[in-house]
């Protein structure tokens, strides 16, 4: 694969980067360039625009303030949702997935427009907050093992018909809906409430962005033993008794 090259594109690490979500990034260059893609990593600013050219686009979370402002810009800017239409991957986190979704609340307590890029609309839970170690079946039509992360997260997520549950919890809260669904995803992009970083416990969604990017059924195996580690130790940790 050493002909290929990726472009990958981490939109807003100034406003939508918290509890590790930058590591999502830096897991899916590194497995890239393990199987020897020539990967240009782009890191866009709030204040710079998002470039449409991309393969594969990252975002993270956010405080609620950063979240209403990054909503504002990416609608201002167009860059994002052009990249969409144009085939591009993309890849959210928590406040990021309530951005690709129709609408969110914002912290003025006010329906805040996202992007339509997914079937769903977040709303503001009334209960508990939702945190804590999740375990979850992600949809089997992915191939993907057991996703484990960690969430944090006041927003409740109800998917629309065109958009499927990318996993369904073992245990945590997921969506918060009470139906245990957890995330959400159409052909090419996809949400999750999961932190961790979520691609360093869950390495082999990583691999499923690059195979949709790169348009192949698979990819070169690679040294996986310290993922594998890592997911051992906080599935364990996740699941012993309190």
């Amino acid at each position: 694969m050493s002909d290929s090259s990726l472009r990958l594109v981490w939109v807003y690490p100034d406003l939508l980067s918290t509890y590790g979500d930058q590591g999502n990034v830096l897991v899916v260059q590194r497995r890239a360039e393990q199987r020897g893609l020539n990967v240009e990593r782009v890191d866009v600013r709030s204040d710079q625009p998002v470039p449409t050219s991309g393969d594969i686009y990252l975002i993270g979370g956010g405080e609620d303030r950063p979240q209403r402002l990054a909503a504002e810009r990416l609608r201002r800017d167009g860059g994002l949702s052009r990249a969409a239409s144009n085939g591009a991957i993309i890849f959210s986190v928590c406040a990021g997935y309530q951005i690709l979704g129709h609408e969110f609340i914002n912290d003025l307590g006010e329906r805040e427009a996202g992007l339509g890029l997914i079937d769903v609309i977040s709303t503001r839970g009334e209960g508990a907050r939702c945190v804590g170690d999740v375990l979850a079946d992600i949809d089997p039509r992915l191939g993907l093992p057991q996703l484990t992360g960690f969430e944090n997260h006041q927003g409740i997520t109800h998917l629309g018909p065109t958009a499927r549950p990318f996993a369904r919890t073992v245990f945590g809260n997921g969506n918060g809906t009470g139906d245990g669904t957890e995330g959400a995803y159409n052909e090419t992009v996809f949400g999750t409430y999961m932190h961790g970083p979520v691609m360093a416990r869950n390495p082999q969604i990583a691999d499923l962005l690059l195979k949709l990017a790169l348009d192949v059924n698979a990819l070169p195996p690679t040294d996986d033993r310290w993922y594998d580690a890592l997911r051992a130790e906080r599935i364990a940790a996740a699941t012993q008794p309190a």
